[in-house]
C-alpha cells in the first residue's frame, strides 16, 4: 500500500502491511535548477528555438503516481498505457519510472511479475539520465525479497540502495529507501537504527519541500514505537497521520493507518476499539479490492474473537484470510494467520491440529528474527503441547519462550536508551538546520550588500575575506561535528567498546568478502549478571561491565575486534580463524574474565564468570543472521551445560 504522491507510503503495518516507494519527477531541486540553466544557455547565446516538447507518456506516469494512493489498479493501467507510448517514442527515464511503478504494484501481488519489471527497467537504466533511479530499483528488489521472508537479503539490498542514492546525491530516492529500510530494521528489533532512518527520511523530505510526504514518515515512526512498547506515542503518531490522510482523501492509506491503529489497541487489549479499527480497514480494503488489506483486517478481527473466547468465529475469519493470503507474496502475513489459527484450535480442544500451524508460524518468525512474535508463538505452542500431553516438549518450548522473552525485553530496554539518543540527535540536527538557514540568509544578505558596494573595491575584498573565513570555520566545525557524531554512533557509551552496529558491521563485511579462510564469532554472556545488579546495585553492575570490557580489549588483539551487543552480552569477531583457534581464544577469554578481581566492587570471594558460544563461518555460505544464530545456539548450550564454559556450534 503506497502513501501519497510519489514517495514511500505507510503500506507497512506493524505486521507488514508494507509501504513502498513511488517514483517521482526524476530530478532533485539542485539538479532541476542546473538543468534549467543549461536549457537557457542557447537563448543566452542568441540561438532561437522552441522549448523541448513534453513527452506524451509523462502525464500518464504522473497520473500513475497520483492514483496509487486512492486506486492502485488505475495506477497500474496508467503505467501500462505509458509503456505503450514509450515503445513508439522511447525515453529511458520515463520508462524506468513507469516500470518502478509497476514493480511497486506487483511486489505485493505477484513476485514474478515484479521481478520482470525490475529486469526490464535494468535493461534501460544505462540510457537514463537520472542515475539515482538505480536506488529505486534496488529498493523494489529488496521489497520482493522481504515479502518472501528473506530479510537478510532485503536488508543488504536496502543498504546498497541507500549507498547508491547518497553517491548520486539523489535526495528523493534517498528518503524513499531510508523509509523502507527503517521499517525493516524495526521488524528485526533494531529500533534505534530504524528510527534514525525514518527521522532522516523525514528531514530529507522537508528539506526538499515535500511536506506531504514527510507526514507519511510519522506512520513508520509510530509502528516502531508500537513494537517498542510505547503504545501511547504510537497512537499519537497514527492519529496525527490519519487526520492528514482523511483530509487528503487517500482511502487506501487511511485503511493502512487504521489497521496500524488497531494493532495498537490489540497490544493494549482494548478489544472493542481494536475491532472498530479492523472492521473499518476491512470495509475500505473491500471497496478498493485490496487483498492484502482484507487479509490483515481479517487476521486482526480473528485475534479479537480469540481474545473474547470465540474461537469458532475466529476460525471462520481466518479461513477467509488464508484464501486472500494465497494471492499475495507475504510470509509474515501467513505466519500471523497461522498463529491465530493455532490459538483458536487450542481453545477448541483440537491440539493435534493446532500444533502444525504453530510450528510453521514459529519457523517463519525465527527466520525473520522477530523476537516479539517468536516469543508469542512459543508461548502458545508450549501450552498446546501441554494440552496434547507432551510434557517434555512443552517444558523445552517454554524454556525457549522464557529465553526469547528475556532477549526481547533486554533488547527493548537497550533500544529505548538508544532511541532517546536518536531523538536527541535529531532534535539537535533540526536546531542546527534552523541556525544554518539563518546563517545562509545572513550570508546572502552580506553578498547583496557587497554587490551594491561593488565600486568600493577595498570593502569588497574585506567582505569576501570575512565570508571565506566564516565559511572555513563553519566547514571545520561541521567536519569536527561529523567526526564526533560518527564516533558516538559506533561506540558503546558505557564501556567505550564498538557498539552492536559497528561490530556486527565488521562481521558482515568479513562474510561479504567471501574469503577462503573462515572467520569466527564468539558471543560472551556474563553469568548471573542480574543477581549482581540486584544484590549490589546497577552502579556496581556498570563498573563490572567496564572492567570486563578492559579484559576483553586486552584479550582480543587486532585485527580481531570485540564489541558490546547490549546488556551483559559482548561479541568477539576473529578473522581468518578456524574452530580450534577460536576455541583456544575463547578459553583464554573465559579464563581472564574468571581471573578478574571483583572484590573491590563485591565483598567476599565472589567470582565473575562468563559463558561463550562460538560459531565458525562456512566461507561463501554464511550471512550475518546465520552466524549469529549459530553462535547464540552455542551460547545457549554453554548456559545449559552449567555456565562458565565454551561451546562451539557445529558448522
Amino acid at each position: 500500500m503506497r502513501q501519497q504522491g510519489c514517495g514511500p507510503s505507510a503500506r507497512r503495518g506493524d505486521n507488514a502491511l508494507l509501504f513502498t516507494r513511488l517514483p517521482c519527477p526524476p530530478v532533485p531541486r539542485q539538479l532541476a535548477l542546473f538543468t534549467l540553466l543549461l536549457s537557457a544557455l542557447p537563448g543566452l547565446a542568441g540561438a532561437a528555438g522552441a522549448a523541448a516538447p513534453v513527452h506524451p507518456a509523462q502525464a500518464l506516469v504522473q497520473r500513475s503516481v497520483d492514483a496509487m494512493r486512492s486506486d492502485p489498479d488505475a495506477s497500474r493501467r496508467h503505467a501500462e498505457e505509458a509503456l505503450k507510448l514509450l515503445a513508439q517514442q522511447p525515453e529511458a527515464d520515463l520508462e524506468v519510472r513507469a516500470r518502478v511503478q509497476l514493480c511497486d504494484y506487483f511486489s505485493e501481488r505477484d513476485a514474478a511479475l515484479a521481478a520482470a519489471q525490475v529486469k526490464a527497467a535494468r535493461a534501460r537504466l544505462p540510457q537514463a539520465r537520472r542515475a539515482g533511479l538505480q536506488a529505486g530499483l534496488l529498493g523494489c528488489e529488496a521489497e520482493i525479497e522481504e515479502y518472501k521472508g528473506n530479510y537478510g537479503a532485503a536488508l543488504t539490498l536496502f543498504d546498497q540502495a541507500v549507498q547508491t542514492a547518497e553517491a548520486q546525491h539523489d535526495g528523493e530516492m534517498l528518503a524513499d529507501v531510508l523509509y523502507q529500510r527503517g521499517y525493516l530494521r524495526g521488524v528485526q528489533g533494531d529500533y534505534a537504527a530504524g528510527l534514525a532512518d525514518l527521522r532522516r527520511a523525514r528531514l530529507t523530505y522537508e528539506r526538499l519541500g515535500m511536506a506531504a510526504r514527510a507526514v507519511t514518515t510519522f506512520n513508520g515512526i509510530a509502528i516502531l514505537y508500537n513494537r517498542l512498547g510505547d503504545h501511547a506515542q504510537a497512537r499519537h503518531y497514527f492519529e496525527q497521520t490519519l487526520r492528514a490522510q482523511t483530509a487528503d482523501g487517500s482511502k487506501r492509506e487511511v485503511a493502512v493507518t487504521r489497521h496500524n491503529l488497531g494493532r495498537v489497541y490489540e497490544n493494549l487489549k482494548l478489544w472493542d476499539k481494536a475491532r472498530d479499527e479492523f472492521e473499518a480497514t476491512l470495509d475500505l480494503s473491500r471497496q478498493l479490492d485490496y487483498a492484502r488489506g482484507e487479509a490483515y483486517a481479517l487476521r486482526g478481527l480473528a485475534s479479537v474473537r480469540n481474545a473474547e473466547g470465540e474461537p469458532a468465529a475466529a476460525l471462520g475469519l481466518l479461513q477467509l484470510a488464508e484464501l486472500l493470503q494465497k494471492r499475495v507474496p507475504d510470509e509474515r502475513l501467513r505466519a500471523q494467520i497461522l498463529l491465530q489459527r493455532g490459538v483458536a484450535l487450542r481453545q477448541l480442544k483440537r491440539p493435534a491440529e493446532a500444533l502444525p500451524a504453530l510450528e510453521d508460524a514459529l519457523e517463519i518468525f525465527r527466520k525473520a528474527d522477530s523476537l516479539q512474535e517468536t516469543a508469542a508463538t512459543q508461548q502458545a505452542l508450549a501450552a498446546t503441547q501441554a494440552d496434547a500431553g507432551d510434557w517434555k516438549a512443552a517444558y523445552d518450548t517454554h524454556a525457549q519462550y522464557t529465553q526469547t522473552l528475556e532477549r526481547w525485553l533486554r533488547n527493548q530496554l537497550d533500544q529505548r536508551f538508544a532511541t532517546l539518543k536518536v531523538e536527541f540527535d535529531t532534535s539537535a540536527k533540526e536546531r542546527e538546520n534552523v541556525l544554518l538557514l539563518r546563517e545562509n540568509a545572513a550570508t546572502e544578505n552580506a553578498l547583496a550588500q557587497a554587490r551594491r558596494a561593488s565600486r568600493l573595491q577595498v570593502a569588497v575584498i574585506v567582505l569576501a575575506g570575512a565570508l571565506l573565513v566564516a565559511l572555513g570555520l563553519l566547514a571545520l566545525h561541521q567536519r569536527r561535528h561529523g567526526r564526533l557524531m560518527s564516533r558516538l554512533a559506533l561506540t558503546d557509551e558505557l564501556t567505550g567498546l564498538p557498539n552492536r552496529r559497528d561490530v556486527l558491521g565488521r562481521l558482515q563485511a568479513l562474510l561479504a568478502e567471501r574469503r577462503t579462510r573462515p572467520c569466527a564469532a564468539v558471543i560472551i554472556d556474563l553469568d548471573h549478571f542480574k543477581s549482581i545488579n540486584d544484590d549490589f546495585g546497577h552502579l556496581v553492575g556498570d563498573e563490572m561491565l567496564k572492567a570486563v570490557a578492559e579484559v576483553l580489549r586486552a584479550a582480543v588483539p587486532e585485527p580481531a575486534c570485540v564489541g558490546r551487543l547490549g546488556g551483559e552480552e559482548f561479541i568477539a569477531v576473529l578473522p581468518d580463524t578456524g574452530e580450534a583457534q577460536a576455541l583456544q581464544a575463547s578459553e583464554t577469554i573465559r579464563e581472564k574474565i574468571q581471573a578478574l578481581d571483583a572484590s573491590r566492587w563485591m565483598p567476599g570471594t565472589r567470582q565473575v564468570t562468563a559463558s561463550l558460544g562460538v560459531a565458525v563461518s562456512r566461507p561463501g555460505e554464511d550471512d550475518l543472521t546465520s552466524m549469529l544464530h549459530r553462535a547464540d545456539e552455542a551460547l545457549y548450550r554453554a548456559k545449559a551445560g552449567g555456565r562458565n564454559r565454551v561451546f562451539a556450534q557445529a558448522a
